[in-house]
């Protein structure tokens, strides 16, 4: 449900609901109407959220059972978006949780950053 995607975005970026409610322009409360699934957010807002935290629209929307396959994707994709020239073979990672392939991503972030 979207209530819980945005609470597993929010975690994931490491973020309180007022950092988070500071960074998106929204009141906690606001947020937290979000994240409780008391309130509903617009299509712009959808949108806002949507880039805030770096997923599409369709992700965010999709009510199918599959989270946790859905934030593999959601690790795979962000890998290849910033990390382009990281050569990875995601065939060599079928078989990697979401929790997992997160690691995999924070391990190529620290990399990268030890090389500026």
């Amino acid at each position: 449900m979207l209530k819980d995607k945005l609470v597993r975005l929010r975690k994931l970026k490491e973020l309180s609901q007022y950092e988070a409610a500071d960074r998106l322009g929204f009141s906690r409360g606001k947020l937290s109407n979000y994240e409780q699934g008391t309130r509903q957010p617009d299509y712009e807002t959808l949108k806002h959220l949507a880039d805030f935290y770096d997923v599409s629209l369709d992700y965010l929307l999709d009510h199918r059972s599959g989270n946790k396959e859905n934030e593999l994707e959601h690790f795979k994709n962000k890998i290849a978006k910033e990390f382009p020239d990281v050569d990875l073979m995601f065939k060599d990672l079928e078989s990697f949780t979401a929790e997992e392939m997160k690691e995999v991503y924070e391990y190529i972030k620290f990399k990268k950053s030890q090389k500026k």
